[in-house]
């Protein structure tokens, strides 16, 4: 094993964010065999990743070697102050991800750090790949929040360059693996919002994903061959109640995957471009996330006007950059939070959607801040509307475009100055 430098002696008390995964179950005996008697505190976020992980965790992180553990429940907080800002501000990385990971590692490694000055600890340690995106969320936040703190990132200093390699090791030191193997091809990340599968066949761009391989949600074959009709209500563009029944943050979306996922509703294959540079094939499962995207999308169409719409589709982009590549703690996104907010404040009211076979379908839409006046966009008569003033919106609508139909006309033609003054006069008598 490669030996760790830059004052290993110094360091006597550590936490490790830790998930009970191959790469963390051995990343403590491996801290306590290059970090001389120190001392290493497991600590768990629950975001919503359920009990199949969360289960005997604190027995495994001991018996691997941890001094002390902490699980912390992390759901409300998860969904209410990370998952509906993301949500409000549409952003959706590279058009497809809906950032389920992305928006956990800031939380997860907060609370990390939390735990860290509680405890008194030297550094702060994590199990992440030196070729992912994940190092840096965790690394940002840790800069923001507790930049004194020394991190440790095993995965850039160790010689384990495999999963065989990790088992390996696992088993040398006597490490229980329970289901992970050396046939458990697939890395996963699960919480309340999502799971994402990578590896195996995924890493082979023209490999259709194992129907096995999914665990939230059915396939299109397997889901009801009748329709589901749901609705979503929204205050202030947060969401607040499903079906007429308000609901907590976590309630909520444990709700809408139930009923998206018995629908195939959420499945999204992304060939994404990771912050490190390398493009990466990530297979999500994003039901009740896909639901609500596309109900808070319909309800901003009715009450949002068309210039501040526009530029929300613009700070959408910036948003998904932003929290994709790790920057969550950050004055900017604050900055978009409060504009987000502000703007809003009256996207209020319900949509009605329709789940059918992995589709969903926009079937109504209501907001007491409707911008749709039924008498004014019908095709009949309107006393606030007169189909003569549109000729002459559309002469002033169309004077630049004339105009440079003409100037380009007289370069290509060669023809005379005066013939085109002329002309020119004559489109504006029109």
């Amino acid at each position: 094993m490669n030996m760790v430098h830059n004052g290993q002696d110094k360091i006597k008390n550590i936490v490790l964010a830790y998930s009970g995964g191959l790469d963390t179950s051995i990343i403590i005996p491996w801290l306590k065999e290059h970090y001389s008697g120190c001392r290493v505190v497991a600590m768990t976020t629950d975001v919503g990743q359920g009990s199949d992980e969360l289960d005997g965790l604190e027995e495994k992180a001991i018996k691997s070697g941890a001094d002390k553990f902490y699980c912390v429940d992390v759901r409300e907080e998860f969904v209410r102050d990370y998952i509906y800002p993301t949500l409000m501000a549409g952003a959706v990385y590279e058009g497809k991800y809906l950032l389920g990971t992305s928006m956990a590692r800031p939380l997860q490694a907060y609370h990390q750090v939390e735990v860290a000055k509680k405890e008194g600890a030297d550094a702060v340690a994590h199990g992440c790949t030196g070729k992912g995106n994940d190092q840096v969320r965790f690394e940002l936040t840790y800069k923001a929040l507790a930049p004194q703190l020394k991190v440790i990132a095993p995965w850039r200093i160790w010689n384990i360059h495999s999963r065989e390699d990790a088992i390996n090791y696992a088993q040398q030191k006597g490490i229980d693996l329970g289901k992970i193997s050396r046939t458990n091809i697939y890395s996963r990340d699960r919480n309340i919002w999502h799971m994402s599968h990578e590896g195996g066949e995924l890493e082979k761009n023209w490999s259709r994903p194992n129907e096995e391989m999914f665990t939230l949600s059915k396939s299109p074959e397997q889901a009801p061959d009748k329709e589901t009709e749901i609705t979503i209500e929204f205050d202030q563009g947060v969401p607040v109640a499903v079906d007429d029944k308000r609901l907590g943050p976590v309630e909520l979306m444990l709700t809408l995957n139930e009923h998206a996922a018995k629908n195939a509703i959420g499945r999204c294959d992304v060939m994404e471009t990771r912050l490190v540079g390398m493009k990466s094939r990530g297979v999500y499962e994003t039901p009740g996330g896909s639901l609500l995207y596309t109900a808070l999308r319909e309800l901003e169409m009715l009450t949002l006007d068309r210039e501040t719409l526009c530029y929300k589709q613009k700070l959408a982009l910036e948003y998904a950059e932003l929290v994709y590549n790790g920057k969550w703690f950050s004055s900017l996104r604050q900055g978009f939070d409060a504009f987000i907010t502000s703007i809003c404040r009256y996207v209020t009211g319900e949509v009605r959607l329709v789940l059918y076979k992995g589709n969903v379908m926009v079937s109504g839409r209501r907001s007491p801040y409707s911008l749709y006046l039924q008498e004014l966009a019908s095709f009949g008569t309107s006393d606030n509307y007169d189909q003569k003033d549109a000729g002459g919106f559309i002469n002033l609508y169309g004077l630049s475009t004339g105009v440079t139909a003409l100037v380009q006309r007289r370069i290509e033609s060669h023809d005379g100055q005066a013939d085109d003054i002329r002309a020119l006069a004559s489109f504006h008598d029109k």
